[in-house]
């Protein structure tokens, strides 16, 4: 059983901030990430609100900058699946696939899925038109028509994003006003190749082989009507990856974690960061705030011990 100092699952921007703490604070810090390295922002093709960058940067190059910060100061990516966490006392056990851990602390940073429709046609017509990334699957509709479901910053992001190789993007919004701050929308409105469909929900994904067209619902009028795509991107939320906690820990309604302004939960050692947290805002900035108050504390909590 390998002892460590910091053990951190989850390798987004809040796994690797609190990594790049922990280790420059002399801890022995693991990082488990069973997926791709960076989390879901490596799939954001423009991030252009991240402070100190004043040229646009991919999602990708920033997390590829943080790993390699990490692994400078000593922190270890380790690609194993975590299967289950045991807290005995003050130490954390944590059992991947392969191997079993032995950590005085954790800072859980699993971060959230895409939320889905939920609707007929989404389950069987995925990866066949139907998608969660449009920075991954954009180039496959250059010269089509393509919906974007969604009215917050990310959808509307990518509903831009879109439109480089799109003739046509239709934003399929639920209310009568986007949640999209005011800069991103402005460059919506402004762009010829986006129309929006308001109040409007979808009812079904049509299509034999691949999408075809939606079923469409407009909750004002009352009325149903179709239109035809070769695409359609989901943007309408996301859910807690909360699997390995959920009986350990406290959440919200909605699953989140709750935790104290310092990433604390009621496990002494055990900090929870980034999207699966409670919190206002999701963005990078936030997460690797968090992080570093993880990274910061489990230096001081061991200290102390």
């Amino acid at each position: 059983m390998e002892k460590v100092d910091l053990a951190i699952i989850g390798a987004g921007s809040a796994g690797l901030s609190a990594a790049i703490y922990g280790a420059r604070g002399g801890l022995k810090t693991v990082v488990f990430e069973s997926g791709v390295v960076g989390g879901q922002i490596v799939l954001t093709n423009e991030i252009e609100n991240y402070p100190g960058y004043e040229e646009i940067m991919s999602g990708f190059e920033l997390m590829c900058k943080m790993r390699m910060q990490a692994e400078r100061f000593g922190a270890e990516i380790i690609e194993e699946t975590v299967e289950k966490i045991i807290i005995e006392h003050d130490e954390k056990i944590i059992i991947t696939a392969d191997n079993t851990y032995l950590s005085k602390t954790v800072a859980f940073a699993t971060g959230a899925s895409p939320r889905k429709l939920g609707v007929p046609g989404e389950e069987r017509l995925m990866s066949k038109g139907v998608s969660y990334c449009a920075t991954c699957d954009a180039a496959l509709y250059k010269g089509k028509t393509v919906a974007m479901i969604g009215g917050g910053d990310s959808a509307i992001e990518e509903a831009i994003f879109l439109t480089k190789f799109a003739e046509k993007v239709f934003i399929i919004h639920r209310r009568d006003e986007l949640r999209a701050v005011h800069s991103i929308q402005e460059r919506a409105f402004n762009n010829s190749k986006i129309e929006f469909i308001f109040d409007t929900i979808v009812e079904e994904i049509k299509g034999d082989k691949k999408v075809e067209s939606l079923l469409l619902h407009n909750k004002k009028n009352n009325n149903s009507f179709e239109i035809n795509v070769d695409g359609v991107f989901v943007y309408v939320g996301i859910v807690p990856n909360n699997e390995l906690i959920k009986d350990l820990l406290e959440l919200d309604t909605q699953g989140f974690v709750i935790t104290n302004e310092d990433m604390e939960t009621s496990i002494p050692g055990f900090y929870v960061i980034g999207d699966i947290r409670k919190k206002t805002l999701r963005q990078v900035v936030t997460a690797t705030s968090d992080g570093a108050i993880a990274g910061f504390l489990a230096e001081k909590y061991i200290a102390e011990k």
